[in-house]
């Protein structure tokens, strides 16, 4: 494996992490907001987009 290959896996490892960590901070935000297990899937999905939208908003 050259360095090249090695920098990619490091990417997608980190850009992995960083996608389910964002979905996870979306479910808690939402349900602590909202009590639903419901909108807390519904903004999981929408992931970083919910983050950045509830830190603008309030």
């Amino acid at each position: 494996m050259d360095e090249q290959e090695s920098k990619r896996d490091g990417v997608k490892k980190s850009v992995k992490a960083g996608i389910t960590f964002g979905s996870a901070l979306a479910m808690v935000i939402s349900y602590c907001n909202w009590h639903s297990v419901g909108w807390a899937i519904f903004h999981g999905l929408l992931s970083w987009v919910y983050v950045i939208y509830y830190i603008i908003r309030y």
